[in-house]
């Protein structure tokens, strides 16, 4: 009897992504959506990449943070969008336990990552405003690079844990997930056995990691806003505000549906919601950070001038 019940509670070796409800031209229209901002995102994030290695006016901490960013934005956005295309085309709506896993494992350890790397972009942002004079000894280029290196290594353990804890779970039907992908929260809810440690580790995880990160955030550009207030020129002022405002849209939408999606004791609730704001978590902010962080950037802006000029000229040339 105890083989027959572990062979019933291993039996489901595959998902069916249901993704979203509605006609045949409300998918359609998702489609192509999620297929331009997916272009854009890659576009856009390989630009900052490109300018950044090519430029050597670029070679310094802020940049080679934001490089570190988009590349984590292209695979982030890639570990979603392709698969999420194949469901609602209903070419690709199944998908084995491994690959749920596999895609579910880096959704979180990018985001983990993403988190830290927010943080730490702040804090250099910190010290660039708050500690001009003192900023190059206190931001080395081996410092940074050790930020960097710690980001996405913190990141890769924590979710490390939780994968391990999810793979034990047993799940013996149904097996249609109420989502575009497989994140934690829809695979927990297939489960028959007890979730109860698994969604105990993700909530402290979550704690630490995004609300952790996000008050390290938040304090930082407390600190930045104020040592602004105090600069004597309104237009000096007003152009810092400017950048500021821009870096806080990007990190109020991504911590917020962060936390909504993560920071709750329990996981098996409002998972219609939680595919929308995922929307907004795993495609909208790729897309506006190279924007927001980069492409405002009067150094980025005069680097993509040169460089488009290289090309036009190279066009030009008989």
């Amino acid at each position: 009897m105890a083989g027959i019940e572990v062979r019933n509670q291993t039996s489901v070796q595959e998902f069916i992504l249901l993704g979203f409800h509605g006609t045949w031209f409300f998918q359609m229209f998702l489609i192509v959506v999620f297929a331009v901002m997916y272009f854009l995102t890659i576009v856009g994030n390989g630009s900052i990449i490109a300018l950044v290695r090519i430029h050597p006016r670029l070679h310094t901490p802020m940049y080679f943070f934001l490089c570190n960013l988009s590349v984590l934005e292209v695979w982030y956005i890639t570990a979603c969008v392709p698969k999420a295309i194949g469901v609602m085309l209903g070419t690709s709506q199944t998908i084995s336990f491994t690959a749920c896993l596999l895609q579910m494992f880096f959704l979180l350890f990018l985001g983990s990552t993403e988190c830290l790397l927010l943080a730490v972009m702040a804090y250099d942002r910190y010290l660039a405003i708050c500690y001009p004079l003192r900023y190059s000894a206190l931001m080395s280029s081996t410092f940074s690079a050790q930020l960097a290196f710690f980001s996405w290594l913190g990141g890769f353990l924590v979710v490390s844990l939780l994968a391990a804890l999810i793979s034990r779970l047993s799940f013996c039907g149904p097996k249609a997930i109420n989502h575009f992908l497989c994140i934690i929260d829809s695979v927990i809810a297939l489960s028959c056995t007890d979730t109860h440690l698994v969604e105990l580790a993700t909530f402290i995880v979550s704690i630490i990691v995004i609300l952790g990160s996000c008050l390290i955030t938040v304090v930082s550009y407390i600190y930045i806003i104020s040592t602004i207030l105090r600069i004597p020129s309104a237009q000096g002022r007003q152009k810092a505000f400017s950048t500021c405002s821009a870096h806080l849209v990007v990190v109020s939408i991504w911590y917020g549906s962060t936390i909504f999606l993560f920071v709750k004791p329990s996981a098996q609730n409002s998972l219609d919601l939680n595919k929308t704001v995922n929307i907004f978590n795993t495609i909208v902010s790729p897309l506006l950070n190279p924007f927001i962080y980069a492409l405002r950037n009067k150094e980025v802006k005069e680097a993509l001038g040169k460089t488009l000029r290289r090309i036009l000229s190279g066009f030009e040339t008989p």
